[in-house]
């Protein structure tokens, strides 16, 4: 078994269990039920332990390329993709668990929540590496299941179980016209081994052409593909900050990882993959914008520009895929860690004002534009970070997010093709138009007039505030430097040119 691989999955996964029983038994201990405060710091510790074995996978991939190896039947494969998925969920989910442990402190079921969030983030890796189709589908429902339980955390509140019930059946809805497109797959080659559907895919099959189209409706609900978005706003508002930074953050990049890898194998079916995902990233970009110009609730609004965001990563892998250049696909994957980055950045810094605001008055009230007036004269810290995640969001240089977004148009023009160049273009506009909702909340954190909400609200603890910052420097850091991520970017964008040609 490969050990980078062994370790990077077991330790959150087996820390997980460890870290419930400890909360469980700690608050049965307690007399007023308080979960042990060992209980965040141990999530945290274990995941800045994960680092240790993604290192050594990027240094196996480096050397080595990539590395297929199994455990009985199941195939599993470490590569630039595994790397880049990987990457992001650590990065994301270590300022989570930093962040929540205030944040979620004398919350009901808090261990459940760190148990849950390491649970995740172990499936979530292991998706990256799948070698097989139905070892794909296992590690994406246990992303469903656990996802799920933390979309409803607040369950005595209504609008959270209505958000949970509506993540879970169209969650469900998903997976089941996946396990119908890895049905069909099964039947017309004989096989669930990636590289093996390859070797027996038939050009113009139409069954693998209906489980292609499968694959996308599917996982295009996790990915949060319009029109299969509407589980979004409502989960994305409803969960706790730190979540709602995973979702937007890690969640659908995961989906879109696992349409990757599905549809790997069947690309001598039909060239038209790239120009689908081109066509679904132009939708989700002026859908996702359009709706986001309406919104008053600031996680709401973070939600739909997610929409917008799948857009230049739909658009740069089309791209790569239709043109055979890696170019695009490397630009889409440093946006995809781009976006990790920028909207964990956002949710946390809007969680930290949260917090602030209502949540330490025991109010589970949202969190309105209008409540962020003045907060900077209070908050300067959380209002910066927050204005820097926002500006990042909209594209605007030298920051990460103009960065990644300048590469995928670079990448555009690079194929001489003028409707690519037009969609370009079209991309473009779309990233200005953003800042229409994006500049409005820069505006509101620098008013001279504090909200009734900023003027009465409490101190943010510094494990709020820690993780703000290093988000936010690693935010400006790769803008201005975007090559310290070519060692993850170029492998992945090898990695699927590689397979996609095969």
């Amino acid at each position: 078994m490969n050990t980078a691989f062994f370790w990077l999955v077991t330790l959150p996964l087996a820390a997980s269990p460890l870290v419930y029983l400890i909360g469980r038994v700690g608050a049965n201990r307690d007399p007023d039920g308080r979960v042990p405060v060992v209980v965040p710091w141990l999530s945290f510790l274990v995941l800045l332990a994960t680092w240790v074995p993604f290192g050594m996978a990027v240094q196996e991939v480096g050397a080595r390329g990539r590395s297929t190896f199994s455990i009985e039947s199941i195939v599993m494969q470490l590569d630039g993709i595994s790397l880049i998925l990987a990457g992001t969920v650590l990065a994301v989910g270590t300022a989570v668990a930093l962040h929540s442990a205030c944040y979620m402190a004398g919350e009901v079921g808090e261990e459940k929540y760190y148990a849950m969030l390491l649970a995740m983030m172990g499936v979530m890796i292991g998706l990256g590496c799948a070698g097989d189709l139905f070892n794909l589908w296992v590690w994406f429902e246990a992303m469903s299941v656990s996802s799920y339980l933390l979309v409803a955390f607040y369950r005595e509140q209504a609008g959270s179980l209505e958000a949970g019930m509506k993540y879970l059946v169209q969650s469900a809805l998903g997976s089941v016209l996946v396990l119908m497109g890895i049905a069909l797959v099964l039947a017309q080659t004989g096989t669930l081994t990636l590289d093996k559907i390859r070797a027996g895919a038939q050009a113009g099959s139409p069954a693998l052409l209906a489980a292609g189209a499968l694959f996308i409706i599917g996982f295009g609900v996790k990915i949060a593909m319009v029109p299969m978005h509407t589980w979004l706003p409502d989960a994305h508002s409803q969960a706790p900050s730190g979540i709602s930074a995973m979702l937007s953050g890690v969640v659908i990049e995961a989906g879109l990882v696992a349409l990757l890898r599905a549809l790997m194998p069947l690309m001598g079916v039909t060239p038209t993959w790239g120009i689908l995902l081109m066509a679904f990233g132009a939708l989700n970009m002026l859908y996702g914008n359009l709706l986001a110009l309406r919104q008053e609730q600031v996680k709401r609004l973070l939600a739909f520009s997610s929409l917008s965001h799948v857009g230049y990563m739909l658009l740069g892998l089309g791209i790569a895929l239709h043109a055979g250049q890696a170019a695009g696909a490397q630009g889409a994957f440093f946006h995809l860690f781009n976006h990790g980055l920028m909207k964990g950045l956002a949710f946390l810094a809007a969680g930290a004002l949260l917090y602030a605001l209502h949540l330490a008055a025991g109010s589970h009230d949202p969190l309105m534009i209008r409540d962020l007036d003045g907060a900077a004269s209070r908050y300067p810290m959380v209002a910066l970070t927050l204005s820097i995640a926002l500006l990042a969001l909209g594209g605007l240089p030298p920051l990460a997010g103009f960065m990644s977004k300048w590469q995928i148009f670079v990448a555009g023009f690079a194929t001489r093709n003028i409707l690519i160049a037009g969609l370009v273009i079209f991309a473009a506009l779309n990233s200005v138009l953003s800042l229409a909702y994006y500049a409005p909340l820069v505006n509101a954190v620098y008013r001279k007039q504090p909200s009734t909400a900023v003027a009465r609200g409490a101190a943010v603890p510094v494990s709020m505030v820690l993780p703000l910052a290093v988000l936010a420097l690693a935010v400006v850091v790769l803008g201005f430097w975007p090559s310290l991520l070519n060692f993850l970017t170029e492998p992945a964008g090898s990695a699927l040119i590689k397979a996609f040609k095969g």
